[in-house]
């Protein structure tokens, strides 16, 4: 199927919004323990948290969408940025690759900055940009970090995708030691595995998006667009719970970042009890803004907050970043997998 870069673009919204997510959540395999004993004020509760250099209004942030698509992506990405300037909550941008080989796609990105002059934004490229490529993306939404993401899976099912990444890790390496913000290994719902992290910190990599598989799958989304789909990887990948526990234990000095099928703010809550500093939210957000309204959406970002505030209470916790001492069960396939990832290891 030939289409151009845009039409793609726009595909891929219309796919990841219709396609059905897994019936099992593994973030049900995990129960946080309750702490009956209250002793805060939850109006006096802050959500704010950093992560590395960066210091966030809020945990939740907007992750990587879209642009690149003409109109239709630059009023989603319009209206994503105002509720993230609303709601003090940062957010991510689409791969810019599409802006960075046509300039009339400029635009679809900029309007993140234009209408969120002062909030957190992270630009967003793939492991095939060069350095020059990368420090564009950056200087067009004059943006406080960078996403780079891996999409290894979804290039090799693409029809039109890559298949040479012989020069992926060169890549990653220039960028790192060249920009001027901080560059965050993104994973697009495959989740990363503490082999891969251990890779990426070689080449001085801190900052890591987990990515797991849960969310979106671009598996079927791209197997949607092929003529005899790929459809033995629809299920490929390490979910977000399992990526964040194992890399906990072996990277304790990383600053680990949870999405993919994070659903509502106690899921968040989750991923800061096992290990991540923030979270990411994307489907979820689109959803809600393409079948309603920007007022909706933040009104739903207000209510993810509201989740992650009766955890804190809840807990007795006065600081998002005190998350990670909570006690939790695991239960399922998410102890399986530690038992043989991270237990069992000698």
């Amino acid at each position: 199927m030939d289409m151009t870069r845009s039409e793609r673009k726009i595909d891929h919204i219309r796919h990841a919004l219709g396609h059905d997510r897994e019936d099992y959540s593994h973030f049900d395999d995990i129960d946080i323990v309750h702490q009956s004993l209250a002793q805060l004020d939850f109006s006096q509760l802050s959500i704010r948290t950093h992560v590395g250099e960066l210091s966030l209004s809020s945990p939740l942030f907007v992750n990587a969408m879209t642009g690149g698509g003409g109109t239709k992506t630059e009023a989603i990405n319009r209206d994503l940025a105002i509720a993230a300037r609303e709601t003090g909550i940062g957010m991510a941008v689409g791969s810019q690759m599409a802006a960075i080989k046509n300039s009339e796609e400029k635009r679809t990105y900029e309007v993140v900055r234009k209408e969120n002059p002062e909030g957190i934004i992270f630009a967003n490229v793939g492991s095939e940009a060069t350095l020059d490529q990368a420090k564009a993306a950056v200087e067009m939404i004059d943006a406080d970090g960078l996403q780079i993401h891996l999409n290894t899976l979804q290039e090799l099912i693409m029809p039109e995708g890559d298949r040479d990444f012989s020069s992926r890790m060169k890549n990653i390496e220039e960028i790192v030691n060249g920009v001027s913000v901080p560059v965050i290994i993104k994973e697009v719902g495959y989740g990363i595995s503490h082999e891969t992290i251990q890779l990426l910190k070689n080449l001085g990599v801190v900052y890591f998006d987990v990515g797991g598989r849960g969310g979106t799958n671009f598996s079927k989304v791209e197997n949607l667009r092929r003529d005899k789909p790929l459809s033995a990887y629809n299920n490929w990948g390490i979910p977000t719970p399992m990526a964040l526990l194992e890399n906990r234990h072996h990277h304790p000095d990383v600053h680990l970042i949870g999405s993919g099928g994070i659903r509502h703010g106690l899921d968040g809550v989750k991923a800061l009890t096992l290990g991540a500093k923030a979270f990411g939210m994307a489907g979820p957000l689109l959803r809600v803004l393409v079948d309603f309204d920007r007022t909706t959406l933040v009104k739903e970002i207000d209510h993810i907050h509201r989740e992650i505030k009766m955890a804190m209470m809840l807990l007795n916790i006065s600081n998002v970043e005190n998350f990670h001492e909570s006690p939790y069960v695991l239960h399922g396939r998410t102890k399986e997998w530690m038992n043989q990832r991270v237990y069992d290891e000698s």
